[in-house]
């Protein structure tokens, strides 16, 4: 059986790739994607991840993610070099990752990845030109990078 972590990043996939309009069509989807998933555990699931129901055209309502898109999308209109234009690399090691930042970037980097809240990441702690950044148990590299991708493009090509 898959864990917690990786189910939850599918759920986002799913939603994020498909018009999703019931609790049963998602809960074939996933066991599609090899998760056995109850009614109840999706239920709870779909409320950590704050997914709400919106009128769609063509099937009548579908799932969304409304916080994630919303904060993309607001950030992509502000300034779309920022925050990767102060990330000079990322690495690697276990369930942490080093970013390092231009001087005095850090603080500002790590708080705008605190605000997107990425599931992937469970917290960050940043100084002056570093930041530590601490994934969930379960969270591949791939995904803490395309979680982060979502809202600084570029930073693929930073990664040591």
């Amino acid at each position: 059986m898959k864990i917690k972590a990786q189910r939850l990043i599918t759920i986002k996939q799913l939603i994020g790739s498909r018009k999703i309009s019931s609790q049963e069509e998602l809960v074939s989807l996933l066991e599609e994607e090899g998760y056995k998933i109850t009614q109840a555990t999706l239920s709870r699931d779909l409320k950590y991840l704050k997914v709400a129901k919106v009128p769609d055209v063509e099937t009548g309502y579908k799932y969304v993610i409304p916080e994630a898109a919303q904060k993309t999308e607001d950030l992509t209109h502000r300034n779309e070099e920022f925050p990767v234009s102060g990330v000079e690399s990322i690495e690697f090691s276990g369930q942490m990752a080093i970013l390092k930042t231009r001087p005095g970037f850090a603080n500002g980097i790590a708080s705008v990845i605190d605000s997107h809240g990425p599931y992937e990441i469970l917290g960050t702690i940043a100084g002056d030109d570093t930041i530590l950044l601490i994934s969930r148990e379960g969270v591949s590299k791939t995904d803490v990078i395309n979680a982060l991708s979502l809202f600084m493009p570029g930073l693929k090509e930073k990664i040591l």
